[in-house]
This record gives C-alpha cells, structure tokens and sequence, in this order.
C-alpha cells in the first residue's frame, strides 16, 4: 500500500523546492548583474579608447593638412628656383 506523507512533511517538500527555486533565483540575479557590471565597464573601457583613438586621428589628420600646405609651398619655392636657374642658364649661354 502506498503510504500518505502527513501534512507538515508535504509542506516542508513543498518549502524545500520553493527554497531552492529561490536560492536559484538569486544566483541568477547576481551572475546576472555581475555580467551587467562587466559589460558596462568593458563598454567604458572602449568608449575611452574610442575617445583616444579618435583624438589621435584629428591630431594626425592636422598634421597631414599642415604638411600638405608645407609641401605645396616647397614646391611653389622649388619651382621658382628652377625658373631662376634657368634664367641664369639662358642669359650666360647668350
């Protein structure tokens, strides 16, 4: 014959996985916000070195605009250089 659990002992079954289901609960809760804790701060962390990287870009994009001004007037000087040598070369050889 099957035999019947009193009362208390189907209550306390009942509380035991109840407990349980809870204690899991809570366990998912934390892992959960631990891996929040750890998103936001790798999230952080590559804001910051978005930041960096992207100062680093306009600093060496004004650097390229000022050598490209450099190398246009070096190159205007170069040409007027050349334009007065041959000048020179002209008016000695007549």
């Amino acid at each position: 014959m099957e035999q019947i659990q009193p009362v208390s002992e189907r209550r306390s079954a009942v509380g035991g996985a109840m407990s349980r289901a809870a204690t899991a609960k809570d366990r998912v809760d934390s892992a959960l916000s631990r891996l929040e804790s750890m998103v936001d701060e790798r999230l952080r962390i590559e804001r910051e070195h978005s930041e960096a990287l992207a100062a680093r870009l306009a600093k060496v994009e004004a650097e390229h605009e000022e050598l490209k001004r450099v190398a246009v007037e070096v190159e205007a000087r170069l040409e007027r250089a050349m334009e007065y040598i041959r000048s020179l070369l002209a008016a000695d050889q007549s």
